[in-house]
Formats: structure tokens, sequence, C-alpha cells
């Protein structure tokens, strides 16, 4: 349960933008989003290995140039 404390005389509008914030860190949407459907575990570690084969190569893009 997420938890937004409210200061006095602040707009709601800064406390709905914590909220979101707080909220989307939580991976609470990702995560229902996930559970909607099955994945085969092969296929989970299909996409972990391109999603990490493309996050080194912008490492390596970034340390070349």
């Amino acid at each position: 349960m997420l938890i937004i404390p409210i200061k006095e005389g602040e707009n709601i509008d800064r406390a709905l933008k914590r909220f979101k914030r707080k909220f989307d860190r939580t991976k609470t949407m990702k995560n229902l989003r996930a559970r909607k459907q099955f994945d085969k575990p092969s296929v989970v570690k299909r996409a972990q290995k391109i999603k990490a084969t493309y996050v080194q190569r912008l490492r390596t893009q970034e340390e070349q140039g």
C-alpha cells in the first residue's frame, strides 16, 4: 500500500504527481500485465538475453564514442 504524506498547503497536483511516480517505481502495473498471460520460461530467458545484449551494445558504444 502506498502512503503519500501531504504537507499543509501543498498543491494536490504535486501530491498526485508524487503518487504516480511512486506507483511507477513499484512496477505494479508491469507485474499485473505480465501475469495476464503465461510465458514459457524459455521465452522469458530469450527476452532477457536479447535485452542484455542490447544494453551491453549501448554501453560499449558509449565507452568508445
